[in-house]
């Protein structure tokens, strides 16, 4: 019974190390000075573990990919058409959807370093398909012109060697710039204890929740070793198993003492709590984002969101988006990528009304523009943006300058008073003063009868013939900005 026991136990400790299983691809683990063994997959029974690498994986999956094309005048136009786009935001492989293929590389990095994918182009170079490859199944070897190759080996144990140029290879932070550095070995300590209080706080409840069992006092003697073990075999079968918790009856004037270490005295909550916040660390992720939210507050998660964009998800994606450009486009794809993190970065409602309405009052953003970041159709006559009335540009003030002086009947700094080019301006000035004046008038009105017509070739000194013949192309005469520059044409016989 012993040997199927050890068997048994020998068996649930290890993987599955049939032809069909893991267990001989899987890189070998070191022991930790905790006594346990950390790898990537081992790592991954911490929640907390589990929690940063779900968190950074699903947040890089689901950011919009925008491919680009550069213009002359420095801006930038989507594309949509080509075949880097459709590959990458639509289907990067037969097997899987852009999302659960991000999600995939993107968890490869966080937790082993690395990720790679094989390349399957066409005969126009076109890459139709990445395969994903998990890392513990590739291995790299340097050749001796200081090339490398990717020997890769499958599930039935077959080797398939792949030349430089048929591997996308993602690397985290490398130390010698071919092999990414892994996060999970380089912090084999610290995940080794947080492993290790788990495994002691599941055997504490397994042992109803005491931390060690306790000692017998007799007041005689054993006769002999054999009887000695005899009586606690006896005594551990009568309360393990089945038998456990049931009354103790002890004969002979024995005695139970129970001792042990207490949870208080261990210090396990406070462990369990800091290796949480080492875990997050580790993958620079706020705690909070893995309900850890001891020091929480409303203001501190808010600025906290937006490091986690800035200085966790920007860097991951800078190292996709460089990845992409260097190893998988055609020389002359004049093309730009970039994962879009307007939705990250969104704010509540009232944010969002604010930046909007600036950026509309000011110009840099058109009322359309601001629909469609919230999902919304455009609307026809809603595509130009709107000028403030009291801001001008530089180049365009000494115009202003002069047309102003025109307007008010003054002439220009730099003509001389008795010029004709001073007579001029001043003359339109009051065309122009008196135009907008009678344009107001004829507005509220709403018509050009006899009186108006009347008044119109006083002003300006014209026969009623001809501002008759005038008023009869008005068409609106309720538009007062549209009247009163036909009046300044008419005023000025222009």
């Amino acid at each position: 019974m012993g040997i199927f026991n050890l068997f048994d136990r020998f068996r649930a400790s290890t993987s599955d190390r049939s032809p069909w299983g893991d267990f001989f691809f899987e890189p070998v683990s070191v022991r930790s000075v905790s006594g346990m063994r950390v790898s990537a997959d081992s790592a991954m029974r911490l929640a907390a573990v589990y929690a940063c690498v779900r968190i950074l994986s699903e947040t890089m999956a689901s950011l919009p990919l925008v491919v680009y094309r550069a213009r002359a005048d420095g801006g930038k136009d989507r594309v949509t058409d080509h075949w880097l786009y459709r590959l990458l935001g639509k289907k990067p492989n037969r097997y899987q959807n852009p999302f659960e293929w991000r999600e995939m590389l993107q968890g490869h990095l966080a937790l082993r370093g690395n990720a790679f994918c094989q390349i399957l182009a066409n005969g126009r170079g076109e890459i139709t398909e990445l395969i994903p490859i998990h890392p513990d199944r590739v291995r790299m070897e340097l050749l001796t012109e200081g090339d490398y190759l990717y020997r890769i080996q499958n599930q039935a144990g077959h080797e398939m060697i792949l030349p430089r140029g048929e591997v996308w290879h993602l690397r985290g932070l490398s130390s010698d710039g071919l092999l990414g550095l892994s996060p999970i070995e380089l912090s084999r300590e610290s995940l080794g204890m947080a492993l290790a209080a788990q495994d002691y706080g599941a055997r504490f409840f397994n042992n109803d929740a005491k931390p060690t069992g306790g000692w017998i006092e007799f007041p005689g003697n054993f006769k002999d070793a054999e009887a000695k073990k005899v009586f606690r075999e006896s005594y551990q079968q009568a309360q393990s198993g089945a038998n456990r918790g049931k009354v103790l009856v002890l004969e002979n004037g024995m005695k139970f003492h129970e001792v042990g270490v207490t949870n208080k005295d261990a210090q396990f909550l406070e462990l369990r709590k800091f290796q949480i916040t080492d875990i997050a660390r580790l993958f620079r992720v706020p705690p909070h984002m893995i309900a850890d939210l001891d020091r929480a507050t409303f203001s501190n998660i808010e600025q906290q969101s937006l490091e986690f964009v800035m200085h966790t998800m920007t860097p991951w994606a800078e190292r996709w988006e460089a990845s992409i450009e260097a190893d998988l486009m055609l020389e002359g794809d004049e093309l730009e990528i970039e994962f879009d993190f307007a939705n990250l970065m969104r704010g509540d409602a009232a944010s969002r009304s604010a930046y909007y309405q600036s950026g509309i009052q000011n110009g840099w953003l058109t009322r359309n523009e601001a629909r469609i970041a919230e999902n919304l159709n455009p609307i026809s006559g809603l595509d130009q943006p709107l000028r403030p009335l009291n801001m001008v540009e530089e180049d365009a003030a000494e115009a202003l300058e002069s047309q102003t002086a025109a307007a008010d009947g003054t002439p220009s700094p730099d003509a001389d008073p008795g010029s004709d080019q001073a007579i001029h301006q001043r003359l339109r000035g009051l065309v122009h003063v008196n135009a907008q004046r009678l344009a107001r008038r004829i507005s509220r009105t709403g018509a050009i009868g006899p009186k108006e017509v009347n008044l119109i070739s006083e002003t300006f000194g014209l026969t009623p013939s001809r501002v008759e013949q005038w008023a009869t192309h008005i068409e609106t005469p309720t538009d007062e900005h549209a009247l009163a520059q036909a009046l300044i044409e008419l005023g000025t016989h222009e």
